[in-house]
């Protein structure tokens, strides 16, 4: 019974997320958490343009709650918005952004895209790179295009665990578009690397 309810609340939290990706879809929307708290539950939406979220006096943070409420069954949600300080960085939010200009530019200025982004994540920082843009691109038949920039691991616990991912789609006239994004974020620690303190370090 117990674990019933474990994958009910799951799924339901999956749908949830999936609602938000769509709904926010042009507001740079990078992630949702739900947290269950006395009061009831909260819902912590991560973007990098927390204006668009909230909406005019908070229009669209209101329809977004009373859509929880009415689909979702949740009771008494409170939305907290979150700022992605550096939206570069952030897979989820690079794979949209993709997404918004190949629908906005045409499938035709993918390779332009792809690399602009590209270059834009590695000056952000990032030590690794790679988009995969894959679909009816841009000729009838389907292929899988890759952009790659800087060290990206394929296999272990850092690509697993370490590496960033992104994924989303775009449906246009030739069929639908996906998009994925991975980085590797700057912060990232090496199994190979030793990194020496120095004697300030050491003090902290």
């Amino acid at each position: 019974m117990i674990e019933r309810k474990f994958i009910s609340e799951k799924v339901r939290d999956m749908r949830i997320k999936n609602y938000l990706s769509k709904a926010l879809k042009k507001s740079a929307f990078s992630n949702a958490r739900l947290q269950k708290t006395p009061l009831g539950m909260k819902v912590i939406i991560y973007t990098s343009k927390p204006g668009l979220v909230v909406g005019s006096g908070g229009k669209n943070i209101k329809q977004i709650s009373e859509t929880l409420q009415r689909r979702f069954k949740l009771e008494n949600p409170q939305i907290e918005v979150s700022e992605v300080k550096v939206p570069e960085l952030n897979a989820q939010i690079m794979s949209e952004r993709i997404s918004f200009q190949i629908e906005r530019w045409g499938v035709q200025r993918f390779k332009k895209i792809g690399y602009s982004t590209s270059e834009m994540i590695m000056r952000a920082g990032a030590r690794g790179v790679e988009i995969l843009i894959s679909g009816k691109v841009p000729g009838k038949r389907a292929k899988r295009w890759a952009f790659r920039d800087g060290y990206l691991p394929k296999a272990g616990s850092v690509a697993t665990y370490e590496v960033a991912n992104g994924f989303t789609e775009v449906l246009l006239r030739p069929g639908i578009i996906g998009i994925r994004v991975k980085i590797m974020r700057p912060e990232t620690n090496m199994p190979d690397e030793i990194r020496i303190l120095d004697d300030e370090s050491k003090k902290v």
